[in-house]
């Protein structure tokens, strides 16, 4: 009697070790057929191709918005810089008409030139014939025109011919010669120009400023200030140049100073963003 009792208990843990085994076995059976059901349904599988397609047709349409997105990005930065170079030429071929002179009593400027300019001689045939230089030095053709306006007149055309060391260090003379003269301010101006157009920054920013201090109120303290604000660019100096750039557009509202400043000033930021 006592074997059989035994005999039974033994039986009925094997059975309920065994239960947890047996049950995993039929779920993991249970999966795999409904894995099975489900890959042989053409509606699931039907579903499942049209989500693909989808996703592969939005992925397509990214793509082109991207390159769609980098050509108009490439399309502004050309039109910016086409609009900073079209509206530079019209500011310069404006100031290159009569110099305006500096109102009476305007001070002295400043020494122009923390470095020796280059010493060319000055071509003979911009200087009146009755008076050839005898000179082959800077101060020699600029003295031998005579008058001030001859003499801003000799440097001058050396600036317009694209002769930029000779119009740098004959405007040079020229305020050496005429340092309170009507025609300094436009010398001043023009001796910057001379050294902007030969990427030499600093000294172009030294008669700018130099200008802008002596002669606040004359007609190319505007243009003055934009080249300041061109010079700091060209020099890395992007903050200062904002603000300068900026001070354009508030002080000369309207004028191609002022829509040029903010052109180059949009640039960059716009660079700023990139």
């Amino acid at each position: 009697m006592m074997m059989a009792k035994k005999y039974l208990l033994v039986l009925a843990a094997a059975l309920v070790a065994a239960a947890p085994a047996h049950a995993q076995r039929v779920s993991l059976a249970d999966r795999v057929a409904a894995l099975e059901a489900k890959a042989n349904n053409p509606q699931q599988n039907l579903d499942l191709l049209n989500r693909l397609t989808q996703q592969e047709a939005e992925l397509r349409d990214l793509r082109a918005q991207l390159e769609q997105l980098q050509n108009e990005n490439e399309q502004l930065k050309q039109r910016s810089r086409d609009q900073y170079l079209d509206l530079d030429g019209r500011l310069n071929r404006i100031e290159g008409g009569t110099p305006t002179p500096a109102p009476a009593g305007a001070p002295v400027p400043p020494p122009v030139s923390s470095a020796p300019a280059p010493r060319p001689a000055a071509p003979a045939a911009s200087i009146p014939a009755e008076r050839p230089p005898t000179v082959h030095g800077d101060t020699g053709a600029v003295a031998a025109a005579g008058d001030e306006r001859t003499a801003y007149n000799v440097a001058f055309d050396r600036l317009k011919a694209g002769d930029y060391a000779d119009s740098a260090a004959l405007f040079t003379s020229f305020l050496e010669l005429y340092p309170t003269g009507v025609y300094a301010p436009n010398a001043l101006y023009w001796l910057g120009e001379s050294y902007y157009v030969t990427q030499n920054y600093p000294l172009a920013a030294d008669q700018f400023r130099a200008l802008l201090a002596q002669y606040p109120t004359h007609d190319k303290a505007a243009g003055s200030l934009l080249k300041l604000g061109l010079c700091e660019y060209g020099l890395g100096k992007l903050e200062e140049a904002e603000r300068t750039l900026a001070d354009v557009i508030a002080k000369y509202p309207g004028t191609d100073v002022a829509r040029t400043a903010d052109d180059r000033l949009k640039a960059i930021q716009f660079g700023r963003l990139r």
